[in-house]
């Protein structure tokens, strides 16, 4: 067994969920802001996931669900998936974005993961509270993927990484096998192999050993 941990914005999905939250708020571009110089590295993901929350404040809750409404994966990544699990694999998501975009995103395709490890945005009386909380705000993608895997009994070199902006870089650093999908360019010299689409990644996994070939 593999344990195959993928980002999820910009990687499962081309939805960035802050944008769509922001967009609802009035504040998409202040947001958009932030959340590049995140992904570039210019400043920590707990920063800029911090500032962002705090623009959010106050949007109401029906807005906020129906920005995560509408987070969709890419198209084959629900495939990938099942083929993945399929093949006894355990799938994670290790995602700065929140648990609940996730989720819904799945449940729309029809597929589940084995662990969702992502962030909350807290609602009091109905409203985005402008705060945030959850394991991958001040933690680490690769303390996330190495206590998982020591978890699940499954040595690192046998843990695949999947992921496209700065705070994934700790996770592809450390697994066995890292893949960039359209990677940063200071993500890209972590990356043992990058990749445009789903379709390509699959051929990686499968080239890799990690997948069984596509009937």
């Amino acid at each position: 067994m593999s344990l195959v941990a993928f980002d999820f914005d910009g990687t499962l999905s081309d939805s960035e969920m802050t944008v769509l939250l922001a967009e609802r708020a009035g504040v998409a571009d202040e947001v958009a802001e932030i959340t590049e110089r995140a992904m570039n590295d210019e400043i920590s993901y707990a920063e800029s996931l911090y500032s962002r929350a705090e623009l959010l404040g106050g949007l109401d809750e029906d807005a906020a669900a129906a920005a995560f409404d509408a987070v969709r994966i890419r198209p084959g990544a629900a495939r990938l998936i099942a083929r993945l699990r399929a093949d006894g694999h355990h799938v994670a998501v290790l995602t700065g974005g929140f648990e609940r975009g996730v989720e819904r995103a799945l449940e729309r395709e029809g597929v589940e993961v084995d662990t969702i490890l992502a962030n909350r945005l807290p609602i009091a009386d109905g409203r985005l509270t402008g705060e945030a909380e959850g394991p991958l705000i001040e933690g680490t993608k690769d303390d996330a993927l190495e206590g998982l895997a020591a978890e699940l009994g499954v040595p690192m070199a046998s843990t695949v990484a999947v992921g496209d902006g700065a705070n994934d870089l700790p996770m592809l650093e450390v697994a066995g096998l890292s893949v960039g999908f359209v990677p940063k360019p200071a993500v890209r010299p972590a990356c043992d192999a990058v990749v445009a689409s789903m379709y390509r990644l699959g051929k990686v996994l499968e080239a890799h050993g990690v997948l069984s070939s596509a009937e």
